[in-house]
């Protein structure tokens, strides 16, 4: 199973793909971001990341989509732009026939470490350990779009 991780967010957008083997051994595809210009307005950023997305899912054939649900934010001129996003995100996924899961930060840091207040770097660690790579995927974005796509091949795993 080819699973497509998402790490809303306007400026950029993380995104991570894994291969699920049958054997249950997670494997990585292809992760990065889509980074929008500042410049542009909000309309075209989205559009951006949607003719992106599209792109990208087009390409690596990911059957499912895990996106990281946004949470408190400080900033509600961020956190409605975010929500934009993951929208986009969302409908990009869902125009493409993938099936779509949502799963908070706790959710997210308990499926790779066990604990729900692991920090930032104890995830980014799991995510290398648990695809076995040599060093943590950067940016951030996409270490936390693949602990995203992690989780949900462990909830699936479960069920």
């Amino acid at each position: 199973m080819r699973i497509i991780g998402i790490d809303p967010g306007t400026g950029l957008l993380g995104f991570g793909i894994i291969e699920v083997a049958k054997n249950g051994k997670l494997m990585l595809v292809d992760g990065g971001v889509i980074r929008t210009p500042q410049k542009e307005d909000d309309a075209q950023r989205l559009a951006i990341i949607f003719d992106e997305l599209s792109e990208i899912i087009a390409g690596t054939k990911p059957a499912e989509m895990a996106v990281e649900k946004l949470y408190f934010a400080q900033n509600v001129t961020t956190a409605m732009a975010v929500a934009q996003a993951r929208g986009v995100a969302i409908v990009a996924g869902k125009q493409a026939g993938l099936e779509i899961s949502e799963y908070t930060p706790l959710q997210i840091k308990q499926a790779l470490t066990g604990y729900g207040r692991a920090d930032k770097k104890q995830i980014q660690e799991m995510v290398r350990v648990l695809l076995g790579l040599k060093v943590v995927p950067k940016p951030d974005d996409c270490a936390d779009a693949l602990a995203c796509a992690i989780t949900h091949a462990m909830t699936h795993q479960q069920k």
